[in-house]
């Protein structure tokens, strides 16, 4: 593997996204950064990679709580630091509509934090004395961008392509028509025809055809069975509470799920004729069975 020089990859799991750091002579950048809960970490791995050098620009590809939960956290540290994210969602930073940016609806945490200019797509941008291309790649999230660094074909994928498929198509799930942008922005990365992806999530990989046909493969079952696609969604959001929490009662869970809006809105639109503790209890089964989480008693775990 060998990833432009200047470039160096956090990699984070799955309750934060993957940071990645630009080092260039005239000035340092960092892409995404990761959930709330690990910001004190996202600044320490910045710190201790830069020195006492200054992180002068950060970028979102898309302002998912994953991605910009640690926002708030590094511009404190970095106060002359320029925060860059897609324009889509930009008055609703300014505003901080926290309902409309999904951390209300979804039950997820992101401190309030400022933008200082948009990352355009079909614009380019000099990260690590390179220029990249920025390509925008609806679908997964509508304002969602990715960066591809033509030389080397290092592309950014955020998640639009993981290597075992992509991110939940979270406008379909509020009865948008999603699907049909995440097959052309797919269209849109075997055009670009990366060597190298830096996923959202997971480790770097070599880009190959299989990769693309199996998420094409993923896509089509979710067009046919929309519902698929809801099931799914709503074990990522479960799995995505016991990651940050590790650790709930039963009790607490359910409070949660009822507080949070989108388990609400995935069932009235899809599974209406389940009652909502059920459908949990059902959903949380399949976690346990899947071994991503455990119950015990009064208890449930992230495994």
């Amino acid at each position: 593997m060998k990833l432009p020089e200047g470039v160096q990859v956090f990699e984070r799991g799955w309750l934060s996204s993957n940071n990645i750091l630009f080092v260039g002579r005239e000035s340092c950048a960092l892409v995404d950064s990761g959930y709330s809960t690990h910001s004190e970490q996202t600044v320490e791995l910045v710190k201790s990679a830069l020195g006492t050098r200054p992180l002068d620009f950060l970028l979102n590809t898309h302002l998912h709580s994953d991605h910009c939960g640690g926002n708030a956290a590094l511009q404190h540290v970095y106060p002359e630091l320029q925060t860059l994210i897609p324009p889509g969602q930009a008055a609703l930073v300014s505003t901080w509509d926290a309902e409309a940016l999904t951390y209300l609806p979804t039950g997820q945490l992101c401190p309030r934090f400022k933008y200082d200019g948009h990352l355009l797509p079909g614009a380019e941008i000099r990260l690590s004395d390179m220029m990249w291309e920025v390509h925008g790649a609806p679908g997964h999230d509508p304002h969602s961008v990715v960066l591809l660094e033509p030389a080397s074909r290092t592309l950014i994928s955020a998640d639009a392509l993981w290597e075992k498929g992509f991110g939940v198509v979270f406008p379909e799930l509020e009865g948008e028509d999603a699907f049909s942008d995440v097959e052309a922005t797919l269209d849109l990365i075997e055009r670009l025809d990366p060597h190298w992806i830096i996923p959202g999530h997971g480790p770097v990989f070599g880009y190959r055809a299989d990769v693309l046909a199996r998420s094409r493969e993923r896509l089509d079952a979710f067009v046919r069975s929309p519902a698929r696609h809801a099931h799914h969604a709503a074990k990522v959001l479960l799995k995505f509470k016991l990651l940050e929490r590790q650790q709930l009662t039963y009790a607490d869970f359910l409070s949660w799920v009822a507080a949070t809006r989108y388990f609400e809105l995935i069932r009235e639109r899809f599974f209406i004729t389940i009652p909502m503790v059920e459908w949990i209890d059902q959903l949380t089964d399949e976690l346990v069975r899947s071994a991503v989480a455990r119950k015990e008693g009064a208890m449930v775990f992230n495994a």
